[in-house]
This record gives structure tokens, sequence and C-alpha cells, in this order.
């Protein structure tokens, strides 16, 4: 009986802290997490162009320890390789997302390595909110802002 209630306690526990609550109709939901995906492909990519392409054209993004950037032109500029480092693992998990009209909400957490030039590679995570607009038909970004967990 122990043994159940320890196996219950646990599944418990471990399942809560990565539950997915997504509202809105599926196929907009679908097309967000297409989006999540095929951004963390450009990230590893080093592929800016594409990146700023998943912003609107009056989109703001909040970096940690910078001001507000704005406008799909900087936006695009801020996501340019340094060539020192690269990123070789990138990965988004939203915890929720919610669509409401032509917008939608969705916030959740990322993962990555940066690989240094000289082969050393640092792991980092953190936590992050994204406002999304309808645009023609898909899902962009107008505002992202994304902290750093410190470990």
């Amino acid at each position: 009986m122990k043994y159940l209630l320890a196996t219950c306690f646990a599944f418990l526990l471990f399942n809560t802290g990565f539950s997915q609550t997504y509202e809105g109709k599926q196929k907009h939901i679908d097309r967000i997490l297409e989006n999540i995906a095929q951004f963390s492909e450009y990230v590893m990519a080093g592929d800016s162009e594409n990146i700023g392409a998943a912003y609107t054209e009056d989109a703001k993004i909040f970096p940690n320890n910078t001001d507000i950037i704005a406008g799909r032109v900087k936006i695009t500029n801020y996501w340019k390789p340094s060539g020192e480092a690269s990123v070789s693992y990138h990965k988004i998990i939203p915890s929720e997302i919610k669509i409401i009209g032509k917008e939608a909400y969705d916030y959740g957490y990322y993962e990555g390595k940066t690989l240094l030039a000289d082969g050393k590679e640092i792991s980092w995570r953190g936590k992050y909110v994204i406002i999304w607009k309808r645009v023609d038909g898909d899902w962009k970004i107008y505002l992202d802002i994304w902290n750093q967990i410190k470990d």
C-alpha cells in the first residue's frame, strides 16, 4: 500500500509541473505550436531573417537587461549571430496557449545550449510570455518577453 501511495504521489508531482492547457480552435493551436517549433529551428540555424519574419511588423521584444526593441528590422538585427558562439539546442515548452479572437497568449519555459568558439557548451533556461496576432491567416509574434532562470 505504501508503494502504491508513493507511486501515485510521484506521478502527480512530476506530471503537474509539465501540464499544458490549450484553449481555442485546434487548428489555431496547432499552427502556433508549429510556429514555436519552427522558431527554435531558426534559432539553432542562426537564421535571423526567418526569426524576424516570425514577428509582426510592429512587434516588440523585451530581452533581459536591455531596452525594448521595436519593429521587425531591429528585431531581425537583434537575432543576428555574433560569430563567436552558436545555439546548438533550443526548445520552447508552452505551459498555456489561449486564443482570444485574432490574438492569443502563450507562456511557459525555454531551454537551450550555446556552443562557444572554444568548444565549451553552456546550458541555459528561462521563462517567457508571447502575445500572438493573426496576420494574413498566420500567427505572428507581437510581444515577446523572456527572462533567464539562474540555476
